[in-house]
């Protein structure tokens, strides 16, 4: 979908409906195929048209073992779980921030972090920082430097060089960067949380809750896609200004067959479409049949491999991770301000 909803407000919702799309024309095919029905080739030629969607959706490629290069973890972590019920947020905040300690990525980039510097359980950095073995870049979207705020966070095995803010709207949406120096060569990891929708899986868990919001719900649907387009539009003049190769990590908000989506994937590659297997779901929650999370390379980079971690549910997001190999080495940065 390459026409901003800037331009056509609404053209930013129809590519969700393109996953029913694509059922509601298989079933017709094979409906018409077993009743012997000329008519099939309505739904083929629609199946041929939206031909490059399957890709999007299901991929079935072989990962390599246990490859080499920079492993990268992206997660939105909820917050931690902070501000959820007292006997369940305990046990889910201990859990997450430990899973996240104890995945061996070497670069680890978490929207929705939380940080309480009062607080040793929410002492998010200096539990996942693990005494000094990963450098960190946090940016704080909302809250107070020293005591408790929310926003995004990089977290690296590498020396971090330099990094800074991309963009911010408002709570935890935005996007960072940092530079890392990798033994000798300098790459540029983005972290980056897009417009959230603000709609809360509740609503739509059965038809009344559906009949209840659905006017509430397509509005904000047609806000989120608008403002995502915009802020990516300001991701993506960044990226295409970085003197070294790119990873982008995240939560975009946006399915596979958006405006979001494509105008990343006019300048990078996907990891999940070189490397992923299935359909490589995100989302943890009622819409489960989201790939709203992302890792995005360009050319100065392979994928080896990617996963996503559908065991681990202490948020409403499962974690993703991929394996890179850098190709093409670029001159170490210098430290700026």
């Amino acid at each position: 979908m390459r026409l901003s909803p800037e331009v056509l407000p609404y053209t930013g919702i129809m590519p969700m409906l393109i996953p029913a799309f694509l059922v509601i024309n298989i079933l017709l095919f094979l409906l018409y195929l077993l009743r012997g029905k000329r008519l099939l080739v309505i739904p083929l030629v629609a199946l041929i048209i939206g031909f490059k969607f399957f890709a999007l959706t299901f991929q079935y490629n072989t990962p390599e073992e246990n490859p080499e290069g920079i492993s990268v973890l992206s997660y939105n972590v909820r917050l931690f779980n902070f501000g959820m019920e007292q006997d369940e947020k305990k046990s889910l905040t201990k859990n997450s921030i430990q899973w996240v300690r104890d995945h061996p990525a070497d670069i680890k980039c978490l929207q929705e972090f939380y940080q309480n510097y009062t607080i040793p359980t929410y002492n998010s950095i200096k539990q996942i920082s693990d005494g000094g073995r990963y450098e960190y870049k946090y940016e704080l979207m909302e809250g107070t430097a020293k005591r408790n705020s929310y926003g995004l966070a990089i977290f690296s095995k590498y020396p971090i060089i330099n990094g800074g803010k991309v963009f911010q709207n408002n709570w935890t949406n935005g996007a960072i960067f940092t530079d890392i120096n990798i033994e000798g060569d300098t790459v540029r990891i983005y972290n980056t949380h897009l417009e959230s929708m603000n709609i809360k899986a509740d609503d739509l868990n059965n038809i009344e809750g559906i009949k209840e919001n659905y006017r509430d719900t397509f509005r904000k649907l047609k806000s989120g896609t608008q403002t995502r387009a915009k802020q990516v539009e300001i991701l993506k003049d960044h990226i295409t200004s970085s003197p070294y190769p790119v990873i982008v990590a995240g939560d975009f908000n946006d399915v596979p067959y958006s405006y979001t989506y494509f105008t990343m994937k006019s300048i990078l590659n996907n990891a999940y479409e070189a490397a992923g297997r299935g359909f490589g779901f995100t989302y943890n929650r009622v819409l489960f049949f989201l790939r709203i999370d992302q890792l995005f390379f360009d050319n100065g980079f392979t994928a080896k491999n990617f996963n996503t971690y559908r065991e681990v549910d202490y948020s409403d997001h499962y974690p993703i991770s991929a394996i890179f190999q850098l190709l093409q080495p670029r001159p170490v940065a210098t430290d700026e301000n």
